[in-house]
This record gives C-alpha cells, sequence and structure tokens, in this order.
C-alpha cells in the first residue's frame, strides 16, 4: 500500500508550511501530494508550486471541479502540469456540489453522472492529441454553423495516459467511477463499511467496462493524529466530521450525510445534519459519535495507527492519503513521519 499527503486549501491557515510538508514527505517517499479547491485557492496553481520544489513525488488535484473549466481547458492544463512535473502529475475531477455550482460558477448542478462522463471523454480525447469533436447532451465540438473548426492539443503530455481520478461518494457514482476512471478519491471512508460503500460499486463499474480492480488505484484520504489520548484526539475532529456531515450541501442533497447513514449513523446523522443547519455548530460538533470519527481517521500511536492502516490494506486501499494534523510545523512533521513508520510496522511499505 502506498501512502499520499493531502494539502488541503491553500489560504486555511498552514500555508507557510504547506511547500515543507510536501518536500518533506518527498524525502521521506510518500507516492502523491494532492491539493484541494472550492471557491478559493485552485489546485493547478498550488500544484505546479509544489512541483517546482520537489523532486520525486506525484502531484494531483484533489479535485478540479468539474462546472468550473471547459474540459479542453482542464485537458490543457494536465498535460501542461505533466510536462512541466516531468510526468509526475495525476489528474483529478468532481463535480462539486450544489451549492459551489450553482452559486459560485453558475453552472446548473443537474445530471452530475452524465456530465461527468462527457467531461472526461472529452479531456481523455484532448490529451491524446485526437482532433478534438464531440457531440453530446452537455458539450458539442466544435460548435455547428460557425467557425470552428476541429482541432488538437498543441501540448506533449510526458506520458500518453495521464492517470485519471474521480472524486466519489455515492454509489452510482461510484460505480461510474469503476467505469470510466484510473483511480477513485474517497472521503470518510471506514475500513470496516469500505466493501459495501464503496468497494462493491467501484468493482461493478470495473466489470461493466470489461476490467478487474487490478491497476485501479483506491484512493482515500484520512486525517492522522498523533498521541495517546483517543478520545482527545477524536475531538479535535468533531467540528470537522461535522461541517462535513451536518453543513456540506443542502438539506437534500448532502453526499456526506448519505454516506454516513450507509455507514450506520442513520439517526445520528439526521441530530447533526439538524443542528448544523440550525446554527448550532457546537452542538452539531458534540453530536458526532466518537465511533464514526476513530473509523474515518487516522488516531493514537504509531501501533495503532499501524493496526488501522493493516485494515484499510485488507479492505482494498491502494494509496492512503494521510491529511497530518497538528497546530505548528513540527507536529505536522512528527504526524507525516509516524505515517511511515505506522506503515513500515504494519509491514505494507
Amino acid at each position: 500500500m502506498r501512502l499520499g499527503i493531502n494539502l488541503g486549501y491553500w489560504g486555511a491557515g498552514m500555508d507557510g508550511d504547506n511547500l515543507a510538508v510536501a518536500q518533506e514527505a518527498d524525502r521521506l517517499g510518500y507516492d502523491v501530494c494532492w491539493a484541494a479547491e472550492a471557491y478559493g485557492s485552485d489546485a493547478p496553481t498550488v500544484l505546479s508550486w509544489v512541483a517546482a520544489k520537489t523532486e520525486r513525488i506525484d502531484v494531483g488535484s484533489a479535485i478540479m471541479q468539474i462546472p468550473a473549466r471547459q474540459p479542453a481547458m482542464t485537458a490543457m492544463t494536465a498535460a501542461t502540469l505533466d510536462s512541466l512535473s516531468g510526468g509526475r502529475f495525476r489528474l483529478g475531477l468532481g463535480v462539486s456540489g450544489p451549492q459551489v455550482s450553482e452559486g459560485w460558477y453558475g453552472v446548473k448542478f443537474d445530471k452530475p453522472l452524465a456530465r461527468t462522463r462527457e467531461y472526461v471523454e472529452i479531456v481523455r480525447k484532448a490529451m491524446s492529441r485526437e482532433r478534438l469533436t464531440h457531440d453530446g447532451e452537455h458539450w458539442t465540438l466544435p460548435l455547428p454553423g460557425g467557425p470552428g473548426k476541429p482541432i488538437k492539443l498543441t501540448v506533449h503530455p510526458q506520458r500518453e495516459h495521464i492517470p485519471l481520478y474521480i472524486a466519489a461518494i455515492g454509489p452510482r457514482n461510484l460505480e461510474q467511477t469503476g467505469e470510466i476512471a484510473d483511480g477513485a478519491l474517497l472521503i470518510f471512508p471506514s475500513a470496516e463499511h469500505l466493501e459495501e460503500t464503496a468497494l462493491r460499486p467501484l468493482r461493478a463499474g470495473r466489470e461493466k467496462a470489461g476490467l478487474t480492480m487490478d491497476g485501479f488505484d483506491v484512493c482515500p484520504t484520512l486525517p492522522l493524529a498523533l498521541g495517546d489520548d483517543v478520545d482527545a484526539l477524536a475531538d479535535v475532529f468533531r467540528p470537522y466530521t461535522a461541517l462535513y456531515v451536518g453543513g456540506m450541501g443542502s438539506r437534500k442533497q448532502n453526499f456526506y450525510n448519505q454516506l454516513a447513514q450507509r455507514m450506520g449513523y442513520e439517526k445520528e446523522a439526521a441530530e447533526i445534519q439538524d443542528k448544523y443547519l440550525a446554527g448550532d455548530k457546537a452542538g452539531a460538533a458534540a453530536a458526532v459519535p466518537r465511533t464514526l470519527i476513530d473509523q474515518t481517521a487516522l488516531l493514537g500511536t504509531v501501533d495503532r495507527i499501524a493496526d488501522r492502516m493493516t485494515a484499510y490494506a485488507e479492505a482494498g486501499v491502494t494509496t492512503l492519503t494521510l491529511a497530518p494534523a497538528g497546530f505548528t510545523l513540527d507536529e505536522r512533521l512528527t504526524a507525516l513521519r509516524a505515517g511511515v513508520d505506522a506503515l513500515e510496522r504494519a509491514g505494507l511499505a
């Protein structure tokens, strides 16, 4: 099992340390460094900065938002980053959510599966340097009746095939991801529930495409916090979990809330959402079960984290992406090194 690092969002308060974290991950042998975007920092800018300051580690977007860019622009960005980084770029895509898609980008959040499928098809065709044509429900290239003509990408990516990942949570999205992508980016993954919440639909999608899970990258992101008091460590992540389960998206369209329900936390997920949307963020955080946090994060000593890593590897994870917690750079770097120690102690390196 490989290890990755997720820097999160630029502007989240730890910006000055992120380069040092990425460089230490590079030195320690981490496989990939991911960066996110929502409605602040964009992922490609951060990744180009990291790629320029590292030597070996891959850089990946987790995610580049589909409503933010035309698919041909995404192909251009991917090809450029792959060329500049010496073949170290991984393209992670996702539809974002209704609030960001419609409120920030002005793009209707409708038919996300069909939109994603078309988007991936266009991006792959453009990155392959074919002359770009597409006749679909959401995009028509070139536009009919005008001066547009089929053209092809002038940049040559470092590799013929840039790995393409999709951030997926719901069963239908996961199945489609298995069918059309090279990997899945997962959030709030529980080793105990991974088969029914992620792997089963991913496997169904692979089978639909006549493929197996061989070579498909199952890539969940987990916070990591080092220490002896697991309860105290879990409390650190209560606001984070409450934000996603309670307030990320609308009441009817909160994919993280639905995931918590599929993991057996139906009553708790409803309570967290009710309190969060009523403005009681502290109450929502207090309502998050400790077991939910412990199942979706790596908490405790190196030995305890090693045991959890073993459970994820046995469940089918191929790249475990860590988000090391800490209030200082030293704490984050210590957690980063603990991840490698735990992987080695588990015999998974």
